[in-house]
């Protein structure tokens, strides 16, 4: 019961609040191609070789998810060859020889539109309706271009509020107005956040109606910070600085430390930091939406938030497109998306896990 609480409370977050999708969709499409052989998979019988890339804090749990993907398909033998490649690193890596690239990997949202248009990525063709019904509209949004789908979203790396409930009651943390006006025993840092982070940052502006990306997310070229608007929020962030009750650099290290030595009442931070802020807060442990804030003019507004997911995708240069396909939406399922979250509290996106 207590993981589904968690659960419940982490996915509510991520959902919450107005969430600004990355640029994984940019691109046209032009350079996106399956040339491999496209439909072809192996025959029963036939030895499968699939090469395999992830991070190397998920090398285990990708062994086992392989593993037991042939076996449950006994009709044929799968031969895996595993890589470490972070997701942040595989539009590099692969990029430097696509066809001596992996067939299955992991990767980051952002690098979607790049990759298709480097005809790096194999348009998903099997299932694609029901991995869509499956998954998050903001994550499938990630791995769309020109309407096509390249990436089987599991994982989603966006931010959301932490705090200690015997510091903060559920009211205070809806108004950072509210939590930074509060003066808390032993605490020195009300509200804990990576100011010179422009991943976290951007938040400020999102709520003031600012977009990153263009209208829909997806033109690199365009970002209207430097508004009307945007100098609300600028003129907001000069007076959240100085207050002396904020934490304006606070990175994962001084996140987790300042809840250790119970010097920190909330901080912004992802599901990556929940184990070891867990640990520290025990039932006082808590996760909510961003909190609202008051403009220079006066106006209260919510903060938004910069989503990014990961992805699975399939190399376009794949021997075996319909096998890695098949691999690439086990590795992706239900069950496995509840597998990483419970053991390594990645953030799901499937869409029912939210309800459990």
């Amino acid at each position: 019961m207590k993981t589904k609480r968690i659960l419940a409370a982490l996915i509510s977050a991520i959902l919450a609040g107005s969430l600004m999708s990355g640029c994984g969709n940019s691109g046209t499409g032009d350079g996106a191609q399956n040339v491999g052989n496209s439909g072809a998979g192996a025959a029963s019988g036939e030895t499968v070789k699939l090469t395999v890339w992830g991070s190397q804090d998920g090398q285990s749990y990708l062994k086992r998810m392989c593993d037991e993907f042939a076996a449950a398909n006994p009709d044929k033998t799968y031969e895996f060859t595993y890589g470490v490649v972070a997701e942040p690193d595989l539009k590099t890596e692969l990029l430097k020889d696509v066809a001596a690239g992996a067939d299955v990997f992991s990767f980051a949202s952002d690098q979607t539109g790049e990759l298709v248009n480097a005809g790096a990525l194999y348009r998903i063709t099997k299932n694609k309706d029901q991995i869509t019904a499956d998954n998050s509209e903001s994550s499938i949004a990630s791995a769309t271009v020109g309407g096509e789908l390249y990436g089987y979203p599991y994982v989603s790396d966006t931010y959301f509020m932490y705090y200690d409930k015997s510091k903060f009651t559920e009211e205070e943390v809806l108004s950072l107005d509210a939590m930074l006006q509060k003066n808390i025993d032993g605490v020195t840092t009300n509200f804990a956040f990576d100011l010179d982070n422009g991943w976290y940052q951007g938040s400020f502006f999102f709520g003031a109606g600012c977009k990153l990306f263009g209208d829909d997310g997806s033109d690199p070229t365009q970002c209207d910070f430097n508004n009307e608007r945007g100098k609300l929020v600028g003129e907001y962030l000069i007076s959240l600085a100085a207050n002396p009750k904020f934490g304006a650099n606070f990175d994962d290290g001084l996140v987790t430390g300042g809840f250790a030595d119970g010097s920190v009442a909330a901080a912004v931070s992802g599901t990556w930091n929940a184990p070891s802020i867990k640990e520290s807060l025990g039932d006082n442990f808590a996760a909510t939406k961003l909190p609202s804030f008051t403009l220079s003019n006066g106006e209260s507004v919510q903060m938004g938030g910069m989503a990014n997911f990961k992805l699975i995708g399939i190399n376009s240069q794949t021997k075996y497109p319909l096998d890695a396909m098949a691999l690439a939406e086990w590795i992706t399922s239900y069950d496995n998306q509840l597998m990483q979250f419970t053991e390594r509290s990645l953030a799901p996106t499937n869409v029912k896990l939210s309800k459990r």
